[in-house]
């Protein structure tokens, strides 16, 4: 039996998913600025700047330096990678106190890491974090 022709709806149809494929794969893309990085926390101490940027009760994401900082009393500090555990994206925006991954769509809480929707099911890393002389610095030794 021969093969049949394809329809132009099949083909169109499968067009568009490959092209909706490919967007996918651009904002996982490890050519981006803020894409993939192979150490998804800070090697060497990182300068975040101003200390009273991160509310009280409330989170800062730092993306291009991918992390993430809460702030659960006065003076009290915890920082995590903000690149997502599941794909490797940087996270885009933080509503409240959960980060959100632009790629697939996984959750995080941000003042404790935790995955709170998937695909993600790996908390974030914990960064060290130290308030010093007014400003915030991350990673090691910090």
């Amino acid at each position: 039996m021969p093969a049949q022709p394809s329809s132009r709806r099949t083909v169109l149809k499968g067009a568009a998913l490959a092209g909706v494929a490919g967007l996918g794969a651009a904002a996982c893309s490890t050519d981006s600025k803020l894409g993939h990085a192979q150490t998804p926390t800070p090697t060497a101490p990182v300068d975040l700047g101003a200390a009273d940027a991160v509310p009280v009760g409330g989170v800062k994401l730092y993306r291009e330096q991918r992390l993430v900082v809460s702030c659960p009393a006065e003076g009290q500090y915890k920082a995590f990678s903000a690149q997502c555990t599941h794909a490797g994206c940087v996270l885009d925006k933080v509503e409240g106190t959960e980060g959100n991954c632009p790629c697939h769509g996984s959750r995080f809480d941000c003042t404790t890491g935790k995955a709170l929707k998937g695909p993600a099911t790996v908390p974030l890393p914990e960064v060290p974090v130290r308030a010093e002389g007014g400003k915030l610095v991350a990673g090691p030794d910090a």
